[in-house]
């Protein structure tokens, strides 16, 4: 019998910035100052966004929060490469990819808040809802994209998720069926290093975690996560693919979870707090930008207070409307569950108005 070798699967690496925000000159990409000004701005709002909200989780005004701090250009930078006529599916840590989308912060910090205005998508926006169960909203995804391409329409799905996700049957099946179908589907792992406390060499043997792509019939890339250029490239890239009706991409974005998995989680239980300090400070995605826009001229001192001043700004006024939103009414409890309210949940609510 003959002996051959089947399949081969290759998995490149992305990287336009190094560590010092020097640019390979054959993969940057030729872009606006003003789209690039708009991605550091945006994460430099991430950030903001994420500091206020672990500030105000700590003082009791909000409930349990996933912090995207050191994920930011991995967000930012697919975001951007999105048309609002696609669509995104986010997990539970997604801050940046709402933001970048146009999700007023106020809605944000609401969901927190557990306000039931946090969970509502503003109109005309082809974003789902945050999901906490993980990697549950894979096959979402897919089935949103199965959809758009039995409608012939040219748009398509992008889904984020962590490392740990990719240990979840959910993402094995979703992945599966948008191999066979060929979805318009872009799968974004961003690889923190982490599933809550077990480090990502003990959840898989393979080397990486894009080339589970190819046991799917589909491509797999790997992209340095705290490189917004680089991210940008790589999902546009895939993006692209995906409208033209060429199938589905997996791009993991290897990054580093700087923060806690949540609030309800103790980093120093399971990792070397100087170690994950040091590694921070090394990787910054906003530093290793903010080098490359000076050397471009772009950055200024100036600029830099600018955009610092309005990022305060538009966080604040956000915490500010938040927290001045009316409280729940008891009748929203029951008025959005069904279409019509079944005779059991009319009987309670008339119980529940008596008693408050």
């Amino acid at each position: 019998m003959p002996k051959y070798v089947v399949e081969e699967c290759a998995v490149e690496y992305v990287q336009v910035l190094d560590k010092n925000g020097k640019a390979d000159k054959k993969l940057e990409p030729k872009l606006e100052s003003e789209l690039l000004k708009q991605m550091y701005e945006l994460m430099m709002l991430t950030r903001e966004f994420d500091r206020v909200a672990l500030s105000l989780q700590r003082e009791g005004r909000l409930g349990v929060y996933a912090p995207v701090f050191g994920q930011e250009a991995a967000q930012i930078g697919s975001a951007l490469a999105l048309k609002s006529s696609d669509w995104s599916v986010p997990s539970f840590r997604e801050w940046g990819v709402y933001i970048a989308r146009g999700i007023p912060l106020k809605l944000l910090y609401l969901y927190s808040m557990g306000h039931h205005e946090g969970g509502r998508i503003p109109k005309g926006h082809n974003d789902l809802t945050v999901s906490i169960p993980v990697a549950s909203q894979l096959p979402h995804a897919v089935g949103l994209g199965y959809a758009a391409a039995y409608r012939k329409q040219q748009v398509a799905v992008m889904t984020f998720f962590g490392d740990g996700g990719t240990s979840e049957g959910d993402f094995h099946e979703a992945m599966n069926f948008a191999g066979i179908f060929h979805t318009p589907t872009v799968f974004f792992c961003q690889n923190n290093g982490f599933a809550i406390s077990v480090p990502r060499e003990w959840q898989t043997a393979s080397k990486t975690l894009a080339q589970k792509a190819c046991a799917y019939g589909f491509e797999g890339v790997q992209v340095d996560g705290n490189d917004v250029l680089a991210v940008y490239n790589v999902t546009k890239a895939a993006l692209e693919k995906a409208r033209a009706g060429k199938g589905p991409t997996l791009i993991e974005a290897v990054t580093y979870r700087c923060g806690p998995h949540t609030t309800a989680d103790d980093p120093s239980k399971y990792r070397k707090e100087v170690e994950a300090k040091k590694i921070c400070e090394l990787n910054d995605p906003i530093l290793r930008f903010r080098k490359y826009l000076q050397a471009k001229k772009v950055w200024t001192e100036k600029y830099e207070k600018a955009v610092v001043d309005e990022v305060k700004k538009k966080v604040a006024d956000a915490v500010t409307a938040a927290q001045q939103e009316p409280p729940v009414a008891v009748e929203d409890l029951f008025t959005y569950v069904y279409e019509k309210m079944p005779a059991h949940l009319s009987e309670q609510l008339s119980v529940c108005k008596k008693t408050t």
